[in-house]
């Protein structure tokens, strides 16, 4: 496969660029990012305040990075799509519909696993 080499990276601080770039525009750009953002700081400060566990640490950032990852996917899959045609295609529906059911589950997982990882710890706090 050719690659482009207007885009190839000569350098490893130059891909970083490109990687920070990235974050910056999907922050600028997408709304349901800097609400996932929102929701996964507020996560993270009640896994602050309840002390929770290494392990649930681990299933917490894991939940995170996976909604975070695909909304990024997501809006990579609508972009690449606008660019192909405004017209209305069916597979350009087909892609984007996909996209956003795979952000939809990763979100669903991650609300049951705050579920099991919080639950314990707010009944405990109200003492039930």
């Amino acid at each position: 496969m050719m690659k482009n080499h207007y885009y190839q990276n000569v350098s490893f601080d130059k891909s970083l660029k490109h990687a920070w770039s990235g974050l910056r525009l999907i922050f600028r750009d997408e709304r349901n990012f800097r609400r996932d953002l929102v929701i996964a700081v507020c996560v993270i400060l009640l896994g602050i305040l309840f002390k929770i566990s290494h392990f649930e640490w681990v299933a917490i950032s894991l939940v995170i990075s996976a909604v975070l990852v695909s909304e990024a996917l997501n809006s990579v899959i609508e972009a690449i799509c606008d660019t192909i045609s405004c017209d209305f295609k069916l597979n350009i529906k087909y892609a984007k519909d996909v996209s956003a059911g795979a952000v939809l589950v990763s979100a669903i997982v991650s609300v049951i696993t705050g579920l099991l990882v919080f639950i314990p710890y707010i009944l405990e706090l109200f003492g039930l």
